[in-house]
């Protein structure tokens, strides 16, 4: 197979990053983005990354419209669209999909590929955990804040180990320096287990990850809401020792002047992507019968919190 054709679907501010490597060795690299009017940008002034990664590179196809990779056929397709926006896009995918191609979910959360594998089958389906922090500047330009490398790729079947020792290969090349990994869903629940907690708690306060790590009463709600999602973690299977929570915390504390991207939304008054974390820590407890009473607290005030502008019942 052909893994030069390559789609990046969803341009936000991880999708602008991922599309900018990728362009500046494969230049036909197709981008599906939601507006027209972001291909008409892109198209004129390109793609600028600066920080941890910094490339420029020019965008020659873009659409807002999935369908239109049905004549372009790429062989890899990256999904870095929100979680919530991944129904809509897998059913769009449907008419564009032919045996061979491979989707990867690069998304925040638990569970993105389970849904991809649900349409497609498990061995068109990879995941990749995303090790860094990118800004938004305006529309093709951003900034990758902080990169801890290496990201991980992994894949739903034994039988694509070696396209995605390959594909790893290939991203290292473009400047994202990826290791493919044998197991890939323990390399998300070691993201995720930080990313569902502090996600929800500085939403919900409206502080940044390290305000609310600083701030006593908030930092035990957090040491509460790990020790549930570790709780859960092992009940799927993944045994994370006491060690790991403080090397999550170093983690942290590399982003923490920021704040997270779910504060945004709630801000911009946008859909969270909250069914997708501390929500699946939540429902996988429930499936193996353990309580995760701070997290399911936390989730349902971010439900609170969106229902608000949402208008949801």
């Amino acid at each position: 197979m052909n893994n030069n054709h390559m789609a990046v679907v969803g341009v936000g501010a991880t999708g602008t990053v991922l599309a900018g490597t990728l362009l500046g060795k494969y230049p036909e690299t197709f981008l599906i983005g939601r507006k027209p009017e972001l291909g008409k940008t892109l198209g004129s002034k390109g793609i600028q990354v600066s920080g941890e990664i910094a490339c420029k590179a020019a965008v020659k196809n873009y659409s807002n419209n999935v369908g239109d990779l049905k004549d372009f056929k790429p062989s890899l397709i990256f999904l870095t669209t929100k979680t919530f926006h991944l129904e809509p896009i897998l059913e769009n995918l449907r008419e564009v999909f032919e045996p061979g191609m491979k989707i990867i979910a690069c998304q925040n959360g638990l569970g993105p590929e389970d849904l991809v594998a649900e349409r497609f089958g498990r061995e068109s389906v990879l995941r990749m955990s995303l090790n860094y922090g990118v800004s938004l500047k305006g529309p093709g330009e951003v900034a990758v804040v902080f990169f801890n490398r290496p990201h991980y790729l992994g894949s739903l079947s034994d039988l694509n180990t070696g396209l995605g020792k390959r594909i790893a290969d290939q991203l290292t090349a473009c400047g994202h320096d990826t290791e493919f990994v044998d197991d890939i869903k323990l390399f998300v629940w070691k993201k995720m287990i930080m990313k569902c907690t502090m996600a929800s708690l500085c939403a919900v306060t409206d502080k940044t990850i390290k305000e609310a790590l600083d701030y006593p009463p908030t930092r035990e709600i957090a040491d509460a809401c790990f020790e549930e999602a570790m709780a859960v973690a092992r009940a799927m299977g993944y045994d994370l020792d006491e060690n790991y929570l403080q090397q999550a915390r170093g983690y942290l504390q590399k982003a923490g002047i920021h704040k997270d991207s779910m504060c945004i939304d709630i801000e911009n008054r946008t859909p969270t992507e909250i069914d997708f974390l501390g929500g699946k820590v939540v429902e996988y407890g429930r499936a193996k019968g353990i309580s995760t009473p701070f997290t399911l607290t936390l989730t349902n005030l971010v439900r609170a919190l969106e229902s608000n502008y949402l208008n949801l019942a």
